[in-house]
């Protein structure tokens, strides 16, 4: 079970819940439930709602239940069920044995709609989904009531039984709820309570041809599961007035509190889950857990932790009003937790052979190189040091500019927890005139890191042995739009997907231990960024690792610039 602070930050719907608790309301009991609908997989959105569900539950000593409202039988599947329920655990919340399904309670919602139709409180209609649309008015004209709106009791039970038997074909007749057709709120213009969908039922398989719309399902859900307070996101807050009708109108024992809230909007991506499928079906994306998606699966394969999730999550809070936050004060909260517990290593992205000429070449030493310079808790490696090595083709040139550091013909650098060196020459390729090795000399005096005559260098820069070192593929994620928000821009959202949000490097070295490295093992790439073994993309011998984040952190400069 995922950690919950001491206090959390207050806000509107716990104050509700604490004015619950004062008057005594639903006996000071509070019960809450993460309801997602299996057709497709959870995204950081959902991770909102799971934290704040899970975390108000905790908080005031409740309980919360993972249900899922599957009363849509097109699109959904046992695949997405898995990875909701995968998703949840990972993100650290524990439902114990409250997993519920809205297809568990279908006889129990067939019999509310029975008593509605034998309380002249419901219908069943014969117009079409067109005909109901063109009958519903506008938000300036009220609606038109059905012609088939006073059918007898008898009449209706009669239709809705030939309904649920499959006499019917499909869109012939729905179930709608008898309100009122002149309401300002057009939610309560009659809405329709069941219609006919001959579909295959992942978990029910055949055995209905009817199924509940989620407004009457997820209600009645809640109220058969005893939960005290409904937290759903604003789109749902012109449904709530039929929320309370159907519950009030079935004088349901438990009758639970809706609250909404706003849902999360996050800049450089897209959280429509239509839109998500889309980009999974069009192949823009490699799946729904490629590392640039916004789901839980793909920020779990690209490096992103669960503390990282729950913090930023809770640094966000909860809002009244919809927003688009910044995807860097995520970035900026997986950076920030991996700071504190990812080893370091060194790995060399872009190769430039080094050649050390006055070393050995038999011989190979090893340097106790600490995993975290601030953590001694994570303890050591031995790193193999050669007279061939590997360093960053962008750590060396040939001429370089004034305030370039870094090695270069004459210039002594310092090889990280290593010796100093200095570059005496070049080899180019005869065709290009591309520097293509570098040879150097080193001091073997300054093993230490430091040399005895007390001079000093600009520059300390990573490397890794030639021979030792092991071949690997990095994979370097960027934002999937080029737009902070292209759900808002004109024209067909696709095209503005960014064309670089994948580098895919393949002559990558790493240290040799990085070979024994197990599944979702993180890392700082010394002066490169924080990395994460992929074994869906890695082969024996081979690793692959993503991008978590850069080490850069725009956020957290932002942030300090507004405090100034």
């Amino acid at each position: 079970m995922a950690q919950i602070q001491h206090s959390p930050p207050s806000d509107f719907i716990r104050e509700i819940i604490e004015d619950h608790s004062r008057t005594k309301r639903f006996k000071g009991r509070v019960a809450t439930r993460f309801p997602p609908e299996p057709n497709g997989y959870l995204h950081i959105g959902h991770a909102k709602s799971v934290c704040l569900n899970f975390g108000i539950a905790a908080q005031y000593g409740g309980a919360c239940n993972l249900r899922m409202d599957d009363t849509d039988p097109s699109g959904e599947t046992q695949e997405y069920v898995d990875s909701i329920i995968r998703d949840v655990k990972w993100l650290g919340f524990d439902w114990e044995d409250r997993l519920y399904y809205a297809s568990d309670y279908y006889e129990q919602l067939y019999q509310y709609a029975v008593q509605l139709i034998k309380e002249s409180k419901a219908y069943v209609c014969s117009l079409s989904a067109d005909e109901i649309r063109e009958h519903r008015g506008t938000l300036t004209e009220p609606g038109k009531e059905s012609p088939y709106r006073n059918r007898s009791v008898e009449e209706n039970l009669d239709l809705f039984k030939r309904m649920q038997a499959g006499e019917c074909e499909d869109g012939a007749l729905v179930l709608r709820a008898r309100i009122d057709m002149a309401s300002p709120n057009i939610v309560m213009r009659d809405p329709v309570l069941y219609r006919i969908k001959r579909t295959h039922h992942y978990r029910t398989g055949n055995q209905w041809c009817i199924y509940p719309m989620y407004d009457f399902a997820h209600c009645l859900s809640d109220s058969i599961e005893k939960i005290t307070h409904s937290i759903c996101t604003l789109e749902f807050e012109n449904n709530r007035p039929l929320y309370d009708w159907i519950l009030d109108g079935l004088k349901t024992e438990c009758h639970p509190q809706q609250i909404e809230f706003a849902r999360l909007n996050l800049s450089y991506t897209v959280l429509s889950k239509r839109r998500l499928i889309e980009l999974v079906r069009k192949g823009y994306v490699t799946g729904w857990d490629d590392p640039r998606m916004p789901t839980i699966a793909g920020m779990r394969r690209r490096g992103y932790t669960p503390e990282a999730i729950r913090s930023f999550c809770e640094r966000i809070g909860v809002a009244k009003n919809d927003s688009i936050i910044d995807m860097a004060l995520l970035e900026h909260c997986v950076r920030e937790d991996l700071n504190e517990k990812a080893p370091r290593v060194m790995a060399v992205l872009h190769p430039l052979r080094v050649v050390i000429d006055n070393y050995p070449e038999s011989r190979v030493e090893e340097f106790d190189s600490p995993y975290h310079p601030q953590n001694p808790i994570l303890g050591s490696r031995k790193v193999p040091f050669s007279r061939v090595l590997y360093i960053e083709q962008e750590d060396f040139m040939e001429n370089p500019p004034k305030k370039f550091y870094r090695l270069s013909p004459g210039r002594e650098v310092r090889l990280r927890y290593g010796y100093f060196i200095k570059c005496v020459g070049v080899v180019k390729d005869p065709k290009t005139g591309q520097v293509v090795e570098v040879h150097c000399t080193y001091d073997p005096e300054t093993r230490s890191g430091f040399a005895p005559d007390g001079r000093k260098v600009d520059a300390t820069i990573h490397w890794v042995s030639a021979e030792h070192s092991i071949s690997a593929e990095v994979r370097l994620y960027d934002r999937l739009f080029q737009v902070a928000n292209p759900m808002g821009e004109e024209g067909d959202f696709t095209k503005y997907l960014n064309p670089k949000s994948l580098e895919i490097l393949t002559t990558c070295r790493v240290e040799p231990g990085l070979a024994t490295i197990k599944s979702e093992d993180r890392f700082q790439f010394e002066r490169l960024g924080y990395f994460c073994l992929d074994l869906k993309d890695s082969i024996p011998g081979r690793p692959a690792f993503n991008r978590v984040v850069t080490l850069r952190d725009s956020w957290a400069k932002l942030a300090g610039q507004e405090k100034k």
